[in-house]
């Protein structure tokens, strides 16, 4: 693993997703609480391993991804997942961020999206960033827009209205 690409913030060590964070995600991605409104939803294990092949082949291909998030002061606990990934709809590289309910609500998404959002445009050399967010989805589209990202335009996918943000530098 590049130690670039590793990522540490005030509360938060983000690591490329791996091998090694299998079960993790595995719980995560198979857990309606936080992967239905997800791109694809709810994972059974097979998809999620498949999920995690892709995850870690794109760092190779591409030099950004799926990063887990972990809080060291909290014994190294895995938190959810946070990334770039380019999106299957055309749309663009996507910033995505899952995590359980349980790590909800402590600005932990919004400090993991930021650096994640930070790498692809400093690091990555990514001029355009999106993310998507049911209209919903209050907290998504909370974090989203406490990152900087901007409402962009609306589609619908799957009967519900979906907002497109997006981040553009350079």
């Amino acid at each position: 693993m590049n130690p670039l690409w590793i990522l540490r913030t005030g509360r938060l060590v983000l690591t490329p997703i791996g091998g090694a964070d299998l079960s993790d995600f595995r719980g995560i991605a198979a857990d309606p609480r936080v992967f239905a409104v997800m791109l694809g939803g709810v994972r059974d294990a097979v998809r999620a391993a498949d999920d995690l092949g892709r995850f870690v082949t794109a760092w190779g291909r591409h030099g950004y991804g799926i990063w887990a998030i972990r809080e060291p002061a909290d014994g190294d606990r895995f938190v959810g997942v946070t990334g770039l990934e380019d999106r299957p709809d055309g749309r663009g590289v996507g910033l995505r961020f899952a995590l359980w309910p349980e790590a909800q609500g402590r600005g932990l998404a919004r400090e993991a999206a930021w650096a994640a959002l930070r790498f692809g445009h400093d690091r990555a050399g990514l001029r355009r960033i999106v993310a998507v967010a049911r209209e919903t989805n209050f907290g998504s589209r909370t974090v989203l827009g406490g990152i900087g990202m901007h409402e962009a335009e609306t589609f619908i996918q799957n009967g519900y209205r979906m907002l497109l943000y997006e981040s553009l530098e350079g």
